[in-house]
C-alpha cells in the first residue's frame, strides 16, 4: 500500500455518500430522523435479499454458477444504505471504528465464554 494515502478510506466513502445524497430528489424521503432510519433499514433488508438471490440458497433447485460480480454490486448497494444510515445517526467514521471495536470486544468475550 502506498505511503501517500492522504485520506482515510472510510472518510472517502462518507464524503462520496454525502455528495450523492445531496444530488438526490428527496421529496418522498421521510422528514424525521426516525422515519429516515426506518426507510434505510427497509432498503438494507431488500438489498440483502437481492444479495442472497445471487447465491444458490435454494437447496431444491439445480445450482447455477455464482456471479461474484453481481454479488459485489449488491453488497455495495447495502454499503450505500448503511453509510447513509450512519450519516442520519450523526456517526462519523471515527465513531464507527470506536463502536465497532467496542462491539467486537463484546462478541469476542461472548465467544470466550461459550455464547
Amino acid at each position: 500500500m502506498s505511503q501517500e494515502v492522504t485520506e482515510d478510506r472510510l472518510d472517502t466513502i462518507f464524503k462520496l455518500q454525502k455528495g450523492l445524497s445531496e444530488m438526490m430528489k428527496l421529496d418522498r424521503y421521510p422528514k424525521d430522523s426516525e422515519g429516515r432510519v426506518s426507510a434505510l433499514c427497509t432498503a438494507i433488508m431488500h438489498e440483502a435479499v437481492e444479495l442472497q438471490r445471487t447465491t444458490n440458497w435454494k437447496w431444491w433447485k439445480t445450482p447455477s454458477k455464482f456471479n461474484e460480480e453481481e454479488a459485489r454490486e449488491e453488497l455495495i448497494d447495502i454499503w450505500h444504505f448503511v453509510v447513509q444510515a450512519s450519516l442520519e445517526l450523526n456517526l462519523t467514521p471515527d465513531d464507527i471504528v470506536a463502536e465497532y471495536k467496542k462491539k467486537n470486544e463484546i462478541n469476542r468475550e461472548r465467544q470466550r465464554n461459550g455464547y
